[in-house]
């Protein structure tokens, strides 16, 4: 698409959404936003911390909060670069900001892959929308980090370093009896004698055995591996020594086990047939997994699961129905509790396509149908529609493109499951899901003022493209209007802030 059609397209679709006189101030972004794709890259050679980002986090940590996002466009205009500036913030949350509870004022870290996620799959005139929003959520959590207690990431203590023979092992014991200073040390010397994959593989299984803080742990790890995609594995470290920190966080609990179906789980993950990653994509088995979570217990949800992996069933089929479980926990009681049930549902799938551990995928998908009855036993849910029998109104008169999105996010405002409704009619009469989600992304961009909003908008975007069966595509996208805000939601004061901002510097 040539460069003036992208922008009429822009134009249309601002326009439709009621956005299009406030935009203008943003076409200056044109020469300081994008993130090249060699820097997206990580380069072989980039396996050490660089000295020369200190500084950047320095900055971050020392501006004001009522200066941070004119600074970050000064020092934009001067020359940094987006990555070390993400690099920076990130690293800046991960030495301020104390990952227990794993949660709350923790979200300025966790939030920011998705922040980025969604901005460099913008219009080039709104990528950096979200990394100034990010910049003033870290200051606002680094605030409130510093009301109690002032927390910050200590020195490593080399002297308690294992052997690089026995990092791994050393790891392993010492989370499995929930040691932390143990597994700090652990992590650090594994990082350091290991690749990327390797030094992982172990967190991405700690990572899915606890739903405690609702789901946040399996959340933190996948965002940290992905953000380490965008800013180079040499910043790994710190990052991961504070990951080891949050999955050990016992909230309190004297006993240390974990939360959820995870140990019934695993005895689940040794009954299932050696092929079981090939089989049948089946919507009808997925509806039947649907129906049990809607009633059983975790362990029995999990066990349903087993049985149609044992069937022949792929899969995908099996996470279609968890994620048709969480957007429908959110159709029928909208709020935190519910959101995190696709939050942390999005990281499991995440984690399943990331590791290349047999037994910790099949975990992860266990664990994910697991989940669903913990969060539906703190939701409890009233008896409404079910996802699955939403109507696809066929009948109901919806303008075409532009117009029919920017109807269906000026609904939301007056009844959200009407505009489950008109989003169901208008993906059955042929309309572009991409056009919803392009138009969802600017309404957080412009009217979001929360961490979740940036982290449901990246995570049910990708379960919509990992769904393996096209009719439950347009569930999810119409399920996901009792969520995104609606067209007639005031902006944000941040990004009227930033808009004006933007306008000074770049004047």
């Amino acid at each position: 698409m040539s460069s003036g059609l992208r922008r009429r397209r822009f134009l249309q679709m601002a326009s439709a959404l009621g956005l299009g006189a406030e935009l203008g101030p943003w076409a200056s972004l044109r020469t300081i936003t994008p993130l090249r794709a060699e820097e997206a890259r990580v380069k072989p050679e980039m396996v050490r911390f660089r000295p020369e980002i200190e500084p950047v986090v320095r900055l971050i940590e020392e501006t004001p909060r009522e200066r941070i996002i004119e600074t970050g466009i000064i020092q934009l205009k001067k020359g940094l670069s987006y990555k070390d500036l993400l690099a920076g913030l990130f690293l800046a949350g991960i030495r301020n900001i104390k990952p227990r509870p794993v949660g709350f004022k923790f979200h300025a870290v966790m939030v920011i892959n998705s922040a980025h996620v969604l901005g460099q799959s913008a219009a080039v005139t709104e990528r950096l929308l979200p990394l100034l929003w990010a910049l003033d959520n870290f200051k606002a959590s680094q605030a409130q980090d510093v009301k109690e207690g002032d927390w910050v990431l200590e020195p490593l203590d080399e002297c308690r370093l294992p052997k690089t023979q026995r990092a791994r092992e050393e790891f392993v014991r010492a989370m499995e009896v929930w040691d932390s200073d143990a597994a700090d040390a652990a992590i650090a010397a594994l990082c350091r004698s290991s690749g990327a994959a390797h030094t992982m593989e172990p967190l991405w299984r700690y990572a899915v055995r606890d739903q405690r803080n609702i789901g946040h742990k399996a959340i933190f790890a996948a965002q940290c591996w992905r953000t380490l995609q965008a800013i180079g594995w040499e910043h790994a470290e710190p990052v991961l020594r504070s990951l080891v920190f949050g999955l050990l966080d016992l909230q309190g609990d004297t006993r240390p086990r974990p939360v959820g179906p995870y140990e019934s789980n695993l005895e689940n993950a040794g009954k299932i047939r050696p092929e079981w990653s090939v089989g049948r994509e089946d919507a009808a088995a997925t509806r039947a997994l649907l129906a049990v979570i809607r009633q059983a217990t975790p362990e029995a949800a999990s066990e349903e699961a087993v049985k149609l992996l044992n069937q022949g069933i792929a899969p995908g089929s099996l996470w279609d129905a968890a994620i048709l479980s969480a957007c429908e926990l959110l159709m029928h009681s909208p709020g935190i509790l519910s959101l995190h049930a696709t939050t942390s549902t999005n990281a499991l799938h995440y984690i399943y396509t990331t590791s290349g551990d047999d037994l910790t995928r099949r975990l992860a998908l266990l664990q994910a149908v697991g989940w669903q009855p913990l969060f539906r036993g703190r939701i409890k849910p009233g008896q409404s529609t079910g996802i699955d029998a939403l109507p696809a109104s066929p009948d109901l008169r919806l303008s075409g493109g532009d117009t029919a999105v920017g109807e269906i996010f000026a609904t939301i405002n007056d009844d959200r499951t009407k505009a489950a409704t008109k989003a169901m009619a208008y993906l059955s009469g042929g309309g572009s899901s991409e056009l919803i989600f392009d138009a969802a992304r600017r309404m957080i961009f412009h009217k979001g003022r929360d961490s979740h909003d940036y982290k449901y908008g990246a995570a049910l975007w990708e379960e919509y493209l990992w769904s393996t069966e096209p009719k439950w595509r347009n569930h999810i996208v119409a399920a996901s209007m009792f969520n995104f805000p609606g067209a007639r939601t005031p902006d944000s004061p941040l990004m009227i802030r930033a808009r004006d901002a933007l306008a000074a510097v770049m004047s």
